[in-house]
């Protein structure tokens, strides 16, 4: 089996492609996937660089990769939703060692959905944890309504194009940060207001608003609080809250951990097929170069999905 495999933690040049990994099996509650397309995502290099230790220990050589979307190869035991030949797309371990940089991937069934009619295998392996974490920011979470106001860091990024097109179609007023090269995609996706995070300060432009949704975190985080209305709501991917700022503003704050699931990817693959969340890919590589994808994804400032064609 053609896989990107690690043997040690650093940096993306530690990525090699192998001809010859173990092929895997479908477990009990388990599909094996034919992967066709994989995408990278910020979690994908914590844990090539070893930074997601506490969460799981590696064992050498491990295949990594979260995001994929491919067929139904096997079916293991306890499994009737899923049907060998079907193109699905989801969510792989990631941490597992048999993630989705590879020609087959085994995913837990609970992590999987028919692939959407309108995307081919490319588009949709960019789809699951960025689609999946807007929608449970601003669904979930938030119950952004029509009329609100919210704010979305890092909108030219893969969550935060994503969450653009959500909040649009919920009918929320949109602002949202993003370098000044990159207004124009921002816009396209939706945005009613772009601000250049290098010359502009967003905590100083904008007040009371009913959402901020934070990719970023650091001093960009520390500033969201001042942008909320009392009543309004912080939800961050990457920082916990502070909790003086909490009570002294009377906001409410989520740590949001974004889990894949079959139902909101059911969603999701509603949404795009209804025309609603389009698909934004920066760059596709092949499964041979791998650590060159993890090194764009790292340096390049990405616009949208990093994905690896496998097949």
């Amino acid at each position: 089996m053609k896989a990107a495999q690690i043997n040690s933690y650093g940096g993306p040049e530690v990525m090699r492609a192998v001809d010859g990994a173990p092929k895997p099996m479908a477990a009990e509650g388990r599909v094996l996937v034919e992967v066709r397309a994989a995408a990278i995502n910020p979690f994908d290099l914590k844990v090539v660089e070893g930074a997601v230790q506490h969460m799981a220990k590696l064992k050498f050589p491990a295949i990594l990769g979260g995001d994929f979307a491919g067929v139904v190869a096997e079916t293991g035991l306890g499994i009737r939703s899923f049907e060998i030949g079907q193109a699905v797309y989801g969510q792989a371990g990631a941490l597992s060692g048999q993630g989705s940089f590879a020609e087959f991937t085994p995913v837990k069934a609970d992590s999987l959905a028919l692939k959407p009619t309108k995307l081919d295998f490319t588009q949709a392996a960019a789809l699951p944890l960025v689609s999946v974490s807007a929608y449970q920011a601003l669904v979930e979470h938030m119950g952004l309504q029509a009329g609100q106001k919210i704010l979305i860091h890092g909108g030219a990024g893969g969550i935060g194009s994503m969450a653009i097109q959500l909040a649009k179609h919920l009918g929320a007023y949109v602002a949202t940060t993003a370098a000044a090269s990159k207004t124009e995609f921002v816009k396209s996706l939706g945005a009613d207001e772009a601000i250049d995070y290098k010359q502009q300060d967003f905590s100083e432009l904008l007040k009371d608003y009913d959402a901020v949704f934070d990719t970023i975190g650091g001093e960009t985080n520390r500033k969201s609080y001042a942008v909320l209305r009392p009543g309004g709501i912080l939800v961050s991917m990457v920082a916990q809250p502070d909790q003086a700022e909490v009570e002294g503003r009377r906001i409410r704050y989520v740590a949001q951990f974004t889990r894949v699931t079959t139902q909101t990817l059911n969603k999701i693959a509603e949404l795009v097929d209804a025309g609603i969340l389009k698909v934004q890919i920066d760059k596709i590589f092949p499964l041979e170069q791998t650590a060159n994808a993890l090194e764009y994804f790292k340096t390049g400032h990405p616009r949208g999905k990093v994905v690896i064609k496998i097949k």
